[in-house]
Parts: C-alpha cells; sequence; structure tokens
C-alpha cells in the first residue's frame, strides 16, 4: 500500500488536491472506455483478406483458374467442372474465414459496449480532506482514495488499501467467471506473475461489492 501511496504522490487520509487532480486529468484523459465509430460491414470484409496468408491463397485460386481456361482454349477440349473444384473450395475457404472474422469482430464490439453498459456513475472520493459523495465516476483520476461499500458498483481498477470491515467481498463473475463472490484483501501479493483471478488485492472495474467496506 505504502508503495502505491508513493508511486501516486498521494495522502490516504487528505486524498488529491484539485491542482492534482486537474494536472493528471490533462495526462490520463477520463475515466472511461474510449468511444469508436463502428466499422461498416464492407470495410470489416475487406479486413479480412488483408493478410499475407489469404493474399498468397487467392492468387493460387487466381492462377488454378486461369490454367484451367488455358488449356481449355488451347487443346479446345472441355475439361468439366471437375477441374474447377480446388479453385472453388479455395474461394471457399476464404469466404468462410471472412464470415467468421466479421462475425468475431462485431461480437467484440458488442462486448465494449457491455462492458461500457457496466460501468458506474457515480463514485465516493476524498479529496482535499473532504468525502465528496457523488462526483462522476468519468471524472476518477490515477491516484484518487475511493471508499467502496456493499451495494457499489467498483468505479475503476483499484487497489485495496485498507478494509473497514473483518471481510470484504466481491462479485466479479462477469470478468472471470467465478460463480462465488471473491473475499479482497489489502496485503501485498507475493507471486510476481498471477492470474486475474489471483489479484486479491485488486477491485476491477465494473464489478459490486456484496459484502463489507473498504477504501
Amino acid at each position: 500500500v505504502d508503495q502505491c501511496l508513493h508511486e501516486y504522490r498521494v495522502d490516504i487520509a487528505s486524498g488529491l488536491s484539485d491542482v492534482d487532480v486537474q494536472k493528471r486529468r490533462e495526462k490520463h484523459g477520463y475515466n472511461e472506455l474510449e468511444k469508436q465509430k463502428g466499422k461498416p460491414t464492407w470495410k470489416l470484409v475487406l479486413e479480412q483478406f488483408d493478410d499475407t496468408l489469404v493474399k498468397i491463397l487467392l492468387l493460387a485460386a487466381l492462377l488454378s483458374f486461369l490454367l484451367i481456361l488455358f488449356e481449355e482454349n488451347q487443346f479446345e477440349t472441355d475439361i468439366g467442372l471437375s477441374a474447377y473444384v480446388e479453385p472453388l473450395v479455395i474461394l471457399s475457404i476464404l469466404v468462410l474465414n471472412a464470415l467468421v472474422g466479421v462475425w468475431q469482430e462485431s461480437n467484440a464490439e458488442n462486448a465494449l459496449q457491455a462492458l461500457k453498459d457496466l460501468q458506474p456513475d457515480k463514485a465516493r472520493v476524498i479529496r482535499e480532506d473532504l468525502m465528496v459523495s457523488e462526483i462522476p465516476a468519468r471524472e476518477l483520476v490515477p491516484g484518487d482514495i475511493v471508499e467502496l461499500r456493499v451495494g457499489d458498483k467498483v468505479p475503476a481498477d483499484m487497489r485495496v488499501a485498507i478494509l473497514k470491515t473483518s471481510t470484504f467481498r466481491v462479485e466479479q463473475s462477469s470478468l472471470t467467471g467465478e460463480s462465488a463472490p471473491v473475499n479482497k484483501t489489502h496485503h501485498q501479493i507475493q507471486q510476481e506473475d498471477v492470474e486475474l483471478q489471483g489479484k486479491e488485492c485488486v477491485c476491477f472495474a465494473g464489478t459490486t461489492v456484496v459484502n463489507g467496506s473498504c477504501v
């Protein structure tokens, strides 16, 4: 905790000053996911073909078609539909690959929108020795001292500094898939590299406090 407070140059009792908040907002921006315009479907489709391997396969299919046409013209024979199977299969795979790619892109955009909807509107923040109870969550900056209570949605990814109750649990199934609420602690994680579920001293944005309170 002391390392975090030193890193963000903040006092846990008094919080940031208005000057610090302004400087940090100018540097980091607002606490919200970036709003990006959705790409049109035709552009998503074209992007699926912007790959070296895909271009090679397209070229192979084109050359195969040209060779078949050349043989038909050269020998004046009807080769038949069976000769076109190979290039048609290649094209079919590429079209299927493009459709799957567009579908995945659309799902990613929908997931991003769902994350935006999970973000809370308000937060309780200590600034200049005062508890500000209804500050818009988007106005939080790195280093803000935030109080969390039962029923609150976590307004940003945050390090637990002080437990105000003996237990503090957070529902984070929307993020990690865990079915049961997770106990959080202010103690330092001993392992340097842990999975998301192992970060017991961190509360993640969009999750919900189901028991206890903390700073």
